[in-house]
């Protein structure tokens, strides 16, 4: 069994590769991973926050 990773993914990044490499982890389309960031910006107000500190915290793939 392989060890999963939580990494940001270079090859399928639009701004800095979370929400691709958190889609990788998970298994799951970027897409949906993208629009719940967006939500979370717009709605909650602390998505940007969470978003640059994973930026900052994980690393490349």
């Amino acid at each position: 069994m392989a060890v999963r990773r939580l990494t940001r993914d270079t090859r399928n990044k639009m701004i800095g590769g979370v929400c691709a490499g958190l889609a990788n982890y998970l298994d799951i389309d970027p897409t949906i991973v993208r629009i719940v960031w967006a939500l979370l910006i717009l709605g909650a107000g602390f998505g940007l926050l969470a978003y640059i500190i994973c930026w900052i915290v994980i690393p490349q793939y």
